[in-house]
């Protein structure tokens, strides 16, 4: 804390003297010089009146009865007030044993009598000068050194002649260092051993160009590293030789810690810790003049997880970003420099570099490749480290990734051009039926142009009501009649056609769009079936797939009764089909929802049973009604026995749930006698009939079509 002496308008002279004469002439003298005045009879008063008054300067008397002015003169030094107080001793000595007493006892200076009272206001107010001047250079001195602590800044003076080094307070403050008990050179004794030759130079540097020199450096200290920024000038003496350094150093520790922590926000993913699309960039640009100017390949490798987004929705985000930083470490330990990749001998190569893009897309750098072949390999590596479950939460989590490649100089030769084009092979990967990699052709570029037109249609197709609905009835295996439909979706483009659902709905599911699809699944279903009813179609059950998206968006149960009521539709003829993964994720807002459905009297069914990652036990959690084979186990139920079995299998364990079992895909008689004969309930397939439009529905169950439903834009939010 800095503390300072109050300045008076007025300064006050104490006179200390037991002749009154001299009192009286030295008040009278004082006051017409613009002084007040204050004297005192003894030295016992003098010290007192001292403490009382702090004057500005003592007049003081030697020789007085009781304490004499040399002991006056030492206690007043000796106090904290009136350690620099100017002091002039008034004596009728002359000899030079009292003149040397007077300057041991702390005396600024003396006067002899008689005294000359034309001139001592003017001694007086040359000794108040001179302390004033005295003050502001200590408080000068305070400031700057107060200065220094707060902004962690040390001066220092190394005389190179002698090697005497001069420090200030801070430099020892920073340093660790007792300035009376250590005897250690702040400056070069604490260096990091692997900075000490760098500052050595840049001394050395400082003195033989006369130049001032900047840098940082790293010193070892008991607390740990620290950071410090040294600031030095070389003293040149009249003959232009140096004579010493003097500089600063300045504790920056903290500023660098957040400057590197500034950088990994920058630069840095903060969920994985892996560089982020900037820092990839960057770097990427930087292999490329590598491998220009040395002739090298390099790769990119553009990585997406499938299925990633069910995970997400179905489990929670929380589960997702535990599952992003395993699959983040796991391709660390994948991309390694090892006999995979050529080793360059010049220090410059850019190593491998392990980048997330964003959400569940990773970016791979391999630079100075030798063969393709060693890119294959690793993609082969990822992929397969990638698929090893993964346990979340006390639940095993299975995905895996689609590889899309490009390679310099071949595919592209910058930095952008590299990343889209392997973007571009990744989505082909993803075609081609995904957990594989793809090398980059000119003809994805014409692929990801048609998925962007895709994208802007699908949005333009909600907007414009361009959604329609085929029905495939469900046939009951007792009896051979038609007891269900499920209404599945198709998009009539003005633009671009009629569009397969493989297309445009796991575009939807990405892109966000899916639950206003499925929305406008639920309310054209039910408004059929309705109309269907109404001219006298009997009730049988409309089933409606179901997004898990729904119920992370907790919107599925309000959309559901507005369309029941709007409709007129008995909830009991509507069937949701949900997946796995919605069963997966059994939150408790998931559980509500299904609940609060199964009691309006909806129908619930697992749609596509055995492709997801659900444990069998969940089944009996929920309120379901019916489960649906996928049609993969159907298809060889007839020739292969594992099929058969896991087919034989979940129809008893369905029965046993007291759950209805609906097989997908049914195509062949043998097929439907082998379902029959082991008790499977209903089936659908293109046995009995593809999905088929609403008129031709109307004419397996009437003489002349009834009305369907006319065509209008949707009217859901967009």
């Amino acid at each position: 804390m800095l503390t300072r002496k109050s300045k008076r308008a007025t300064p006050l002279v104490m006179v200390v003297d037991d002749d009154q004469a001299v009192r009286m002439l030295a008040r009278e003298t004082l006051e017409s010089s613009g002084f007040a005045v204050h004297d005192a009879e003894t030295g016992e008063q003098a010290l007192e009146d001292f403490a009382l008054h702090d004057p500005d300067i003592v007049l003081l008397d030697v020789m007085m009865p009781g304490i004499d002015g040399f002991s006056v003169c030492s206690e007043i030094r000796n106090s904290d007030a009136g350690r620099d107080t100017p002091v002039l001793m008034m004596t009728g000595l002359d000899d030079l044993a009292s003149i040397d007493s007077a300057y041991e006892a702390g005396a600024t200076d003396f006067i002899t009598k008689p005294i000359n009272w034309h001139i001592l206001g003017y001694r007086v107010s040359y000794m108040l000068r001179a302390s004033s001047a005295l003050e502001q250079l200590r408080e000068s001195r305070a400031g700057l050194a107060h200065a220094q602590s707060l902004a962690h800044i040390g001066s220092w003076e190394w005389d190179l002649s002698s090697g005497e080094i001069r420090c200030s307070e801070e430099v020892y403050s920073i340093c660790c260092l007792d300035r009376e008990q250590n005897r250690m050179n702040p400056i070069m004794d604490l260096v990091h051993h692997q900075d000490r030759a760098f500052v050595q130079s840049s001394l050395e540097d400082a003195v033989s160009r006369r130049t001032p020199v900047s840098f940082d450096y790293r010193i070892l200290i008991e607390g740990g590293e620290r950071v410090l920024h040294a600031e030095l000038v070389t003293v040149l003496d009249d003959a232009g030789d140096a004579i010493c350094l003097t500089g600063t150093i300045q504790d920056i520790t903290e500023r660098k810690r957040a400057e590197e922590q500034i950088r990994l926000l920058a630069y840095y993913d903060a969920l994985t810790g892996l560089p982020n699309r900037r820092f990839f960039q960057q770097q990427l640009e930087q292999a490329l003049i590598y491998a220009n100017r040395n002739d090298r390949m390099l790769a990119v490798l553009f990585l997406d997880l499938d299925r990633f987004k069910l995970v997400n929705d179905t489990l929670g985000h929380g589960v997702g970003d535990r599952l992003l930083q395993d699959v983040a470490d796991r391709l660390l330990r994948c991309v390694r420099r090892s006999d995979c990749l050529a080793r360059a001998e010049q220090d410059e190569c850019p190593p491998s570099l392990v980048s997330r893009l964003g959400g569940d897309e990773f970016t791979i750098m391999l630079s100075d490749i030798e063969h393709f072949q060693d890119v294959a390999k690793v993609a082969r590596r990822i992929l397969e480290a990638v698929s090893v479950p993964y346990s979340l939460e006390g639940q095993e989590v299975f995905v895996s990734t689609s590889i899309g490649i490009s390679l310099y100089p071949f595919d592209a030769t910058t930095a952008s051009d590299l990343i889209r084009n392997a973007d571009g092979a990744m989505y082909q990967a993803k075609e081609q039926g995904r957990n594989g990699y793809q090398i980059y052709d000119e003809s994805m570029s014409a692929k990801a142009l048609e998925r962007i037109i895709l994208e802007s249609q699908l949005h333009k197709a909600i907007k414009e009501g361009e959604f329609i609905l085929h029905y495939q009835p469900q046939v009951s295996n007792a009896t051979g009649e038609v007891v269900g439909l499920e209404a599945l979706v198709r998009w009539n483009s003005r633009e671009l056609g009629m569009v397969e659902p493989s297309r445009f709905l796991p575009l939807a599911e990405e892109i966000g769009l899916i639950i206003q699809i499925d929305q406008i699944v639920i309310a054209q279903a039910c408004r059929q079936h309705k109309l269907w009813m109404d001219a006298g179609m009997k009730p049988v059950v409309m089933a409606v797939n179901i997004s898990g998206q729904q119920f992370m968006k907790n919107e599925l149960l309000d959309a559901v009764t507005t369309v029941l009521k709007e409709t007129g539709l008995p909830p009991e003829l509507l069937e949701l089909e949900l997946t796995e993964g919605v069963l997966m994720a059994h939150t408790e807002r998931t559980v509500k929802t299904l609940q609060a459905l199964k009691g309006m009297g909806v129908r619930l069914a697992i749609d596509d049973f055995g492709t997801g990652f659900s444990s069998l036990s969940y089944l009996k959690r929920f309120p379901l009604d019916v489960l649906k084979i996928d049609r993969a186990f159907i298809k060889d139920i007839t020739t292969e026995a594992d099929d058969a079995a896991i087919t034989l299998a979940t129809i008893e364990m369905a029965h046993t749930l007291k759950l209805l079992v609906i097989a997908e895909g049914v195509e062949t008689r043998a097929q439907l006698e082998f379902l029959t004969d082991h008790g499977c309930d209903m089936y659908q397939g293109y046995l009995f009939c593809k999905p088929v439009p609403p008129g031709e529905i109307a004419r397996m169950f009437f003489l002349s079509p009834p009305r369907t439903l006319p065509k209008k834009k949707s009217s859901l939010p967009q």
